[in-house]
């Protein structure tokens, strides 16, 4: 088990290291980023401001240079300056990273609590009428684009009904903000939770174990939550752990459509804005946060079957 930790720490390091140094080299393909401060020669900085401005920002040095310079500052805690807005990068993230936790959270639990159910429920009463409504669940939330479905609950919810708010997050909590976002950020997932849950439970129905049970006199519900669930999470806990880092890294189309300030959104704009020092810390946050979500998976396996062992 030591070994096993060992090695995957290891092995995040190194992918950490690879996505930071992929996004830093892309950063500098995509434009020069002092064109963001300077204009070019004859409007409005001589060359030598602009020589000057290149030093300060530290862009007159090699690449592998810059990103050396740049790994050493992060291990210092400091992710740099922004280029767009002249902020340290660190509070830019810290400003919007609890915008985006709240709506990760919140479409999180609704795909989970709602998924979860309905994939058993589909699974255990295979070929009746609740089977092909789940699938038929499952089905409609792949299929529907996410942008769509928010604009739509924007048109019916907010324009035409007046019921809840169309956008933003409000300066005190109020659940009618999260609705229609978290059900954007929740749909696909719910879909995604439900189809895995009902195969899963299917394979395991289906198994030895579980008609000796049954021969041995064990009620339907000992068999289903006893024995056939427990053994059957090994699947939704892989896709709740690395779903739950993947809203956490921002959701990008419920931020755009309701103008949720996440960071998936600041995101956005420091792609288009060529602001690479907010771009590199932002990935540097996303990699991390799935790296720790993976690891924390592969640790639950051992909890809910006692059966694997890391040797």
């Amino acid at each position: 088990m030591r070994r096993y930790l060992i090695r995957r720490l290891l092995a995040s390091v190194v992918t950490v290291i690879g996505a930071t140094f992929v996004v830093f080299a892309l950063s500098r393909v995509a434009g020069d980023p002092l064109l963001l401060y300077a204009q070019p020669e004859g409007y409005g900085r001589t060359p030598e401001q602009i020589r000057a401005l290149e030093k300060h920002l530290g862009l007159d040095k090699p690449f592998i240079i810059q990103y050396l310079v740049w790994v050493k500052n992060t291990l210092q805690g400091d992710l740099g300056q922004s280029l767009a807005g002249e902020r340290r990068v660190t509070k830019v993230i810290l400003e919007k990273v609890g915008a985006t936790t709240q709506l990760a959270l919140a479409g999180w639990a609704l795909a989970t609590f709602v998924g979860v159910p309905i994939g058993i429920i589909s699974a255990v009463y295979r070929g009746t009428i609740w089977d092909y409504l789940g699938r038929f669940v499952a089905l409609f939330g792949q299929a529907i684009p996410n942008f769509w479905l928010g604009i739509v609950m924007v048109l019916l919810f907010s324009v035409w009904q007046e019921w809840l708010p169309s956008g933003l997050r409000g300066e005190t909590f109020d659940i009618r903000f999260f609705i229609m976002p978290a059900i954007v950020v929740g749909t696909s997932s719910m879909a995604g939770y439900l189809r895995i849950t009902r195969s899963s439970m299917l394979e395991i129905l289906d198994s030895e174990f579980i008609r000796l049970a049954r021969g041995k006199g064990a009620s339907p519900t000992a068999v289903i939550w006893k024995h056939a669930l427990r053994n059957s999470l090994i699947q939704p806990i892989t896709l709740s752990t690395l779903l739950l880092a993947g809203l956490l890294n921002g959701t990008l189309v419920a931020e755009a459509v309701f103008a949720w300030p996440g960071l998936g959104r600041t995101m956005l704009e420091a792609v288009n804005n060529n602001d690479f020092p907010v771009l590199t810390g932002g990935v540097l946050v996303f990699v991390i946060i799935y790296v720790v979500f993976s690891l924390v998976a592969d640790l639950l396996y051992i909890v809910i079957d006692p059966r694997i062992r890391y040797t």
